[in-house]
């Protein structure tokens, strides 16, 4: 797990390290510059050739100084550009100009080359909250022309660190090398595209910073076998878990195929389908695993189930909807909602308040909406859920009681009592058609296998986004298809097999 801070976050981190924890702002920059440092010898691999530090006059341009500094010692030739008004210039940003004039650096007030070995962005950093215009405008745009492998230090100038928008304009770069933890706006589009290549350095801000005020944002990046439900050895199919899918209608019985797979290939011990007669054949062929009911079934079938998952092709027809009255109304079972299960939900205002009753009594409750969902169900604009894709999801989920996965680019699962966690895991090659109903299969086998709510949903995009990056390297992100989410749902590498 890592954590996702704000600049406001990370503000107060620095400061608690500075002035509680005792170590001087001095050696918190020291220590940057040298992360920095070893970072650039890493990716030049033993070229050499000249480097050029772009550094604005606050406290990033001052670890862009120091780093020039340590280059200059390693024999480095080290152009210094300097960007903004000296007099203006924070403590740090002197003290460091004052010991770099004693280094063979050559500082310029232009560029002299059209070709660098390497530049470094220390123009602005976090904290920035302004559009990016004149003078500065200028010296990003011809950044971005100079040639050379570009690193940006902490945050690349012109991108929000709060929220991945770029301010007027931004330096895009091969790598960023992020301090103390990663900032939001290097993971958030399009941020994270101007970002390339995010590493996080060590420098001395650490959790003994929080002094109990941990980061709102976290993200999972461990194995998959981290991350599964833990089997038991003597267990059978009982034991894992009894899934029921209401999904699929006519026409539409692909997703409850997908869904039916992912939850066995998730772990589930049984998956019963109820979906219409015409589905029948195709399931059976399908999904020969699965068992089958219709909508007449469906009292007896929640009797039989540990958990139960809504929504993947069921349309809104008055069928779906009888269906979905009966699994709000007639169970306490753990739920997962998607799809036609939302768009009901959304135009069916007693059914939300039925369920909210349930959530705030106990009853474990995952909704997995993307933005169009999430719009029709909070009642907002489709352009501020998309802008503010926590702020509304985590609304929803105080709303409803329940755990709500918000699905974009960038997912994020929020629930109650909860940090809120954001996915990093996945790529372009998973937006594809039946891509969400794998993930209700898989987070519906969680729930089967014991997982609570918020940490079915959590591991379940996690994993899902697992599952698409190990599809893509063996097809490339144009030829993936749900139905291999499916099969790789929950696949570890190779070398894990071994």
């Amino acid at each position: 797990m890592k954590y996702i801070v704000t600049a406001s976050e990370m503000r107060r981190y620095d400061e608690n390290t500075i002035e509680k924890i005792g170590i001087p702002a001095c050696v918190l920059m020291e220590r940057a510059a040298l992360e920095a440092a070893a970072l650039l010898e890493e990716q030049l691999g033993g070229k050499r050739g000249t480097v050029l530090v772009m550094a604005g006059t606050g406290n990033n341009g001052g670890d862009g100084l120091a780093l020039a500094r340590l280059l200059a010692e390693k024999k480095y030739p080290v152009e210094v550009w300097c960007v903004g008004d000296r007099e203006k210039a924070s403590v740090q940003w002197k003290q460091q100009m004052g010991i770099l004039g004693n280094y063979p650096v050559e500082f310029t007030d232009t560029p002299h080359r059209q070709e660098y070995l390497a530049l470094v962005d220390a123009l602005f950093g976090v904290g920035l909250s302004r559009k990016v215009e004149g003078g500065f405008a200028e010296a990003v745009d011809l950044f971005n022309r100079l040639q050379g492998w570009k690193l940006a230090l902490d945050v690349p100038s012109g991108v929000d660190s709060d929220t991945g928008q770029i301010l007027g304009c931004s330096v895009r770069v091969d790598m960023t090398v992020t301090f103390g933890f990663c900032k939001r706006g290097i993971v958030l589009y399009p941020g994270c595209e101007a970002a390339g290549k995010v590493r996080i350095a060590d420098i001395g801000i650490s959790e003994n910073s929080f002094f109990g005020r941990e980061p709102e944002l976290f993200a999972y990046d461990e194995e998959v076998t981290v991350l599964l439900p833990k089997r038991d050895k003597a267990g059978n199919k009982g034991t894992f878990g009894k899934v029921l899918l209401v999904a699929g209608s006519l026409n539409m019985a692909g997703a409850a195929v997908l869904a039916a797979r992912a939850a066995y290939r998730s772990g589930a011990g049984m998956v019963k389908v109820i979906t219409c007669g015409e589905n029948r054949v195709i399931l059976q062929q399908a999904v020969p695993e699965a068992l089958l009911g219709t909508v007449q079934d469906i009292e007896e079938s929640m009797k039989w189930a540990d958990v139960i998952a809504i929504g993947p092709g069921l349309g809104t027809s008055k069928e779906a909807l009888s269906c979905l009255q009966s699994v709000i109304e007639g169970s306490k079972l753990p739920l997962v909602v998607d799809a036609d299960g939302l768009n009901l939900l959304a135009v069916h205002p007693e059914l939300k308040a039925a369920l909210a009753k349930q959530g705030k009594s106990g009853r474990e409750i995952v909704l997995t909406p993307h933005v169009g969902e999430l719009a029709r169900l909070t009642g907002r604009a489709l352009e501020e859920c998309k802008a503010n894709l926590p702020v509304q999801a985590k609304a929803l989920s105080k709303a409803l009681h329940a755990t709500v996965a918000a699905k974009d680019a960038r997912t994020f699962i929020c629930g109650e009592g909860h940090r809120t966690c954001i996915n990093l895991s996945g790529n372009s090659g998973m937006a594809t058609a039946g891509s969400g109903d794998v993930l209700t299969g898989m987070i519906a086998a969680f729930l089967a296998q014991g997982m609570e709510s918020f940490e079915a949903a959590s591991a379940g995009v996690y994993l899902h986004g697992r599952a698409g990056e190990k599809v893509t390297e063996e097809r490339g992100e144009y030829a993936c298809m749900a139905g291999d989410l499916a099969e790789y749902a929950t696949a570890t590498d190779r070398r894990s097999r071994e």
